[in-house]
């Protein structure tokens, strides 16, 4: 859980603290990734591969990665993390609702409740614009998600998605040609978050949730947030008012509450993976 919380605190220091741009953080993330991934593959024998639901896989990786770059331009390190996860698992767990699961309404509610009131217009409250972006970025995550459920490896399926994000990322660097900017320092973060904290990040996870309860892997994905918060605060000197604090608590009640209430009524189980 710390190495995904560090990638909400390496992307805010990197495009915060140093000139670094968000997409070249995004390509060098999802570079860096991609190589860490697939020596991982190699190691373990087997190989990359593409697919139509591979380009897919990587399609929303890259949207994941990009707006999660752009949004924290603008965002604190705890809030970026909170909206991220909160509309992940909400479309997560939506998705498996839809499909046959029955969850808590009340927790659902809950959790919703308490984002509009963190979301609301206040001088502590997140701009809006940023708060889309990174809204954008959990949906998308949580639809790579559920798309990864069916992968018969998840460090392999993973490695590919990284792989096939990487020419988007080339677009991207192309269409923001004017506005990149490089620095060491920033691109030395990106690097570590896409090698260290995600790349190896994801390995330790896989690794965790085959050996862990599905909704013990899941409750403890609550405390991403709260970590993230906890770093901004102490790394970066952010501020974490009052009201968004017990706005943050609200919904990560209700997020706990769902989850530990939903039970599956059809055959196919969903995957929650981590951010």
């Amino acid at each position: 859980m710390l190495a995904f919380s560090g990638n909400s605190l390496l992307t805010r220091m990197a495009l915060q603290k140093t000139p670094l741009d968000p997409a070249t953080f995004t390509a060098v993330r999802l570079a860096t990734g991609a190589a860490t991934l697939t020596l991982i593959v190699y190691v373990t024998g087997k190989r990359p591969t593409v697919s139509v639901h591979g380009v897919l896989s990587g399609t929303l990786l890259f949207i994941y990665v990009a707006a999660f770059s752009f949004a924290y331009r603008g965002i604190d390190t705890g809030a970026g993390a909170l909206i991220l996860f909160v509309s992940a698992q909400l479309m997560m767990l939506g998705f498996g609702y839809v499909k046959g699961e029955k969850t808590s309404l009340l927790g659902v509610a809950l959790a919703v409740t308490g984002l509009f009131i963190f979301l609301a217009p206040s001088h502590s409250a997140p701009p809006l614009r940023y708060s889309a972006l990174m809204l954008g970025a959990g949906i998308a995550w949580g639809a790579f998600s559920l798309i990864g459920r069916s992968n018969s490896s998840s460090i392999v399926g993973t490695a590919n998605s990284f792989l096939l994000a990487l020419p988007l990322a080339v677009v991207l660097l192309w269409v923001c040609r004017h506005d990149l900017r490089t620095s060491t320092e920033g691109l030395t973060y990106a690097a570590i978050s896409g090698a260290v904290t995600s790349g190896l990040g994801y390995v330790m996870w896989y690794w965790v949730r085959v050996r862990t309860p599905a909704i013990i892997a899941g409750t403890v994905q609550l405390s991403v947030p709260v970590l993230s918060a906890v770093l901004g605060v102490v790394v970066l000197g952010e501020a974490l008012p009052v009201h968004s604090a017990v706005a943050a608590v609200v919904v990560l009640l209700g997020v706990m509450l769902t989850m530990r209430t939903t039970r599956a009524t059809t055959k196919p189980s969903i995957r929650r993976n981590s951010i």
